[in-house]
């Protein structure tokens, strides 16, 4: 009888465990099983080197959202499709900028929020882009003399 008794809380603990692991893996994967409380909007750059799909969102500093795809298109522009949460209502003269965290680190894409008065409805574009700063191409023209030097 007593054998049963700890057969039983064994098999409590490795069935909680089960759902601690299950419930861990969805948190980090940001599965959505029940509905979306996000919309998409697309934006077009430029050069959006160094930012991948699952790459942050930033408004003022604060995480909003995830960068979900990247395409090239016919113009050889990169799209990006960005993953916002509905209660976020930007205008439609925001500003999305190419940014880099820190002097190496990681790229992510800053929203500027604009004033127009004329939201952006899903799957709306945003036009205004920043691409980043090109650093390894100004060092190689400094590098190289392709910089223009005043004369006097």
């Amino acid at each position: 009888m007593n054998n049963r008794k700890i057969e039983f809380l064994v098999g409590c603990f490795v069935l909680a465990g089960l759902a601690a692991v299950l419930y861990l893996a969805i948190q980090v994967g940001s599965a959505r099983f029940f509905g979306s409380d996000s919309y998409e909007l697309e934006a077009r750059f430029s050069s959006t080197s160094g930012v991948n799909p699952g790459s942050r969102i930033e408004i003022a500093g604060v995480r909003v959202g995830t960068v979900k795809d990247i395409v090239l298109n016919e113009n050889f522009f990169s799209i990006v499709t960005l993953e916002l949460p509905n209660w976020l209502e930007l205008d439609d003269d925001t500003i999305a900028s190419v940014k880099t965290a820190g002097l190496i680190g990681d790229r992510y894409i800053n929203l500027s929020p604009g004033g127009s008065g004329f939201p952006l409805e899903p799957s709306d574009m945003i036009v205004d882009t920043e691409a980043a700063l090109d650093i390894e191409g100004l060092i190689s023209r400094f590098a190289l003399g392709g910089i223009d030097e005043k004369e006097e």
